[in-house]
């Protein structure tokens, strides 16, 4: 009898574990969920037991997509809602909440044995746009430029379009990578190599960072410069929810924004949003 009591005690302690136990979709930007939103989560969970991530780093469109589709808590996105995704919303009934997490420089990276020593933004948007195809057209050393750009789900892929390229397409020689690991990478280990990353991936070993020429300033991607804006290539990066967070996701943003949060955000290498 007693072993019996036992049992129904245990398995009504299960049963309530199970139900306690609550899980956060979040959904997007490689950006965000790459190196911030995991380490986040694992902070998050050390004072909410029970509480498991689902987080698919998967690009900005993917994530705003899940908002709309009802897949997701959260959408992590390194660019704004397009008019036709905030159209598709309302039409499925969603309502489309953006919420500044952090912000973030989208840095001009080649390998660290490239002689060279900045570039105006015009050579940056020759090079990306394909109208500059050598080296030594920008002051290099004589060799073809390997172009790497994020895909076309990527946020950053949008977003750099429309700061450093006029919104022009690239060029066709560019090839198109998922994520920043991806073309830190393949510039590190390519002497002819180009592409871009956020601050977060600017220190990885084989990179040089391009300070950019501003009518004879020099400006780089840090902390400082992109707080300011006196760096030309920096924006914020989002969550969104179908209207106000709530529940889980409410807490989870909320946690974003306490000193433990910030300070996560901040040793990552993105900018705190107040």
């Amino acid at each position: 009898m007693k072993s019996s009591l036992f049992a129904i005690c245990l398995s009504l302690l299960v049963a309530g574990s199970v139900v306690q136990a609550e899980k956060l979709v979040i959904k997007g930007s490689d950006t965000l969920g790459a190196k911030l939103v995991p380490q986040l989560a694992e902070a998050f969970k050390a004072s909410h037991p029970g509480t498991t991530f689902e987080i698919a780093a998967e690009g900005s469109t993917t994530g705003i997509a899940a908002i709309i589709g009802g897949n997701a808590q959260i959408g992590m996105s390194s660019r704004r809602a397009k008019p036709t995704e905030m159209a598709e919303a309302q039409s499925q009934g969603v309502s489309m909440k953006p919420t500044i997490v952090a912000y973030d420089g989208i840095g001009i990276v080649i390998n660290a044995s490239n002689p060279i020593k900045s570039l105006t933004k015009r050579q940056v948007e020759q090079i990306f746009t394909g109208a500059v195809t050598d080296w030594s057209a920008v002051g290099g050393s004589p060799g073809p430029i390997s172009v790497y750009t994020r895909n076309t789900a990527s946020g950053t892929y949008q977003d750099f379009k429309d700061m450093a390229m006029s919104k022009k397409d690239y060029g066709s020689q560019s090839q198109k990578l998922a994520g920043n690991e991806q073309i830190a990478g393949e510039v590190g280990k390519n002497k002819n190599g180009i592409g871009y990353v956020g601050l977060a991936y600017l220190k990885t070993p084989g990179l040089k960072v391009v300070p950019i020429d501003l009518g004879g300033k020099l400006s780089v991607p840090t902390k400082a410069s992109v707080q300011s804006k006196e760096y030309p290539y920096a924006r914020p990066t989002y969550f969104y929810t179908n209207g106000a967070p709530s529940g889980l996701a409410a807490e989870f943003v909320a946690f974003l924004f306490s000193p433990a949060g910030h300070k996560i955000v901040d040793q990552v290498g993105f900018v705190p949003a107040n």
